[in-house]
């Protein structure tokens, strides 16, 4: 009797705890302003998998954090007058300051000079070396920046390695091999280290910027990684399509606070900056009698910031398009208003295209697009399929201007990930960003999506989770 009594107050126990987490979790999600697809998405979580579920949302759930450390506020700075290659950045990025000044820009499409680029920055380096990446592998590519790095370091410079611990599990299982380059004075941290304390690192929000800085006066950004996917000595038929830029000019200091703020983030060392004018100085001597012709904007978005300015900029962007919107994209799970807002611009007549890769390297990614890239090719916006090696880069391209970075046009790039975008405005740029955008299209083909009706049903339940993905 007192056993079947203990049971049944146990499993009501149990029962009405799990009640009440869920309805936690329900108060929580109301608070925190979710979107109803996303609040659908994880109901219907709770509702096949209620207590596991409960779980998930309390690590994964969060979308904004507040700071552990006061950080200075992000000010996006705002063109004053209006002619035709100015008016893009301005309808994308209002805030307040001066004018943009023209600044040095290279795009690198081609991993062999990406490579001689970021080895030959770390060469040259004088003072400061600071690398945040999302992925690194121990392989022959980052053998050689190991030993760069160390050698500067040997030399007196202070080098800062920030790398994402969730994305770079291998290294972070491995940190042994940092160890002669830490013997060389330099220091390498992770990014909210995955079995430390993971209810308060909020192991669902990474770190997936790629900024590489070189004395506060040069940085090379982009989508790659620091492995032998992206960069390389020679030529190679399986590395992936990537992009890579660099920028030297005022907009570097941008790019200097962000990473600031992660390493403080990582390691509690809060560094100092060179104010804007004396990076303008040491810009001014390492580029002088150099290209200066582009217009630069570095948007950041994460956990950290306040609102969702790089997404909104973004849609901005879509909405005053008048001729053409390119997307280049590895992963496309969309919200519903970047849909929305790529079909009307269509039916604006916008020149709308979608670059994607036949094959990504996530087939659940995959999965969840079908529904958003058929909902479109059912208003008429061409999708290209690139069928060569894993197309990893992100860009978009617009009437007289482009977004490139680390931004997946997925909703874990858009809401969750710490990411860093850039808007460019430049003839010349421009125009290189959208030759190589050609030969993807040339390397594309264009299929109809299946019209299965077991496939339909699966690719709109993978829609209703995608907030997740």
């Amino acid at each position: 009797m007192l056993e079947e009594l203990t049971s049944f107050y146990l499993y009501h126990l149990i029962l009405i705890t799990g009640e009440l987490l869920i309805f936690i979790t329900v108060f929580h999600m109301i608070y925190q302003r979710r979107s109803p697809v996303n609040m659908i998405s994880w109901l219907l979580l709770m509702l096949l998998m209620p207590y596991v579920a409960v779980f998930l949302y309390f690590i994964f759930g969060s979308r904004k954090r507040k700071p552990k450390y006061k950080k200075e506020n992000y000010s996006l700075q705002a063109l004053a007058d209006n002619n035709t290659e100015k008016s893009l950045l301005n309808g994308l990025l209002v805030g307040q300051g001066h004018d943009l000044p023209r600044q040095q820009f290279d795009l690198f499409t081609d991993a062999t000079q990406a490579n001689s680029a970021l080895l030959d920055s770390i060469s040259q380096a004088e003072h400061t070396i600071c690398m945040s990446t999302y992925v690194f592998k121990f392989d022959a590519v980052t053998h050689e920046v190991i030993n760069r790095l160390a050698e500067r370091a040997k030399a007196g410079v202070e080098v800062r390695l920030l790398i994402d611990s969730l994305g770079s599990l291998g290294a972070y299982f491995m940190q042994h091999r940092f160890k002669a380059l830490r013997e060389a004075g330099a220091q390498v941290a992770f990014f909210m280290p995955v079995l430390k304390m993971p209810f308060r690192n909020y192991i669902n929000l990474r770190n997936h910027r790629k900024i590489f800085l070189f004395d506060h006066c040069r940085v090379l950004s982009g989508g790659m990684n620091l492995s032998r996917e992206y960069f390389g000595p020679q030529a190679d038929p399986k590395r992936w399509q990537d992009v890579l830029f660099r920028v030297e000019g005022e907009s570097v200091r941008d790019y200097s606070k962000i990473f600031a703020s992660d390493w403080r983030y990582a390691t509690h060392e809060k560094l100092t900056l060179p104010e804007r004018e004396a990076i303008k100085t040491l810009c001014m001597h390492s580029h002088a009698g150099s290209q200066c012709d582009t217009r630069v904007q570095v948007a950041p978005s994460g956990p950290d910031l306040k609102g969702d300015v790089l997404y909104e900029s973004l849609l901005n962007a879509i909405y005053s398009a008048v001729q053409r919107i390119w997307v280049v994209t590895p992963y496309f799970v969309p919200d519903e208003a970047l849909t929305r807002a790529l079909m009307i611009a269509h039916n604006r007549g916008v020149d709308v295209k979608l670059i994607t890769p036949k094959n990504s390297n996530h087939t659940i990614a995959d999965l969840a697009r079908s529904s958003f890239m058929r909902e479109l090719e059912e208003h008429g916006i061409a999708i290209h399929l690139y069928k060569g090696t894993m197309l990893h880069a992100k860009a978009v391209l617009f009437d007289q201007g482009a977004m490139l970075g680390s931004v997946n046009l997925d909703n874990r790039s858009l809401f969750l990930n710490y990411e860093v975008a850039t808007f460019v405005a430049s003839e010349r740029v421009l125009g290189e960003i959208e030759t190589w955008m050609q030969g993807l299209l040339a390397m594309s083909v264009s299929e109809p999506r299946s019209k299965s009706r077991v496939r339909r049903v699966m690719e709109n339940f993978m829609r209703i989770l995608a907030p997740q993905l």
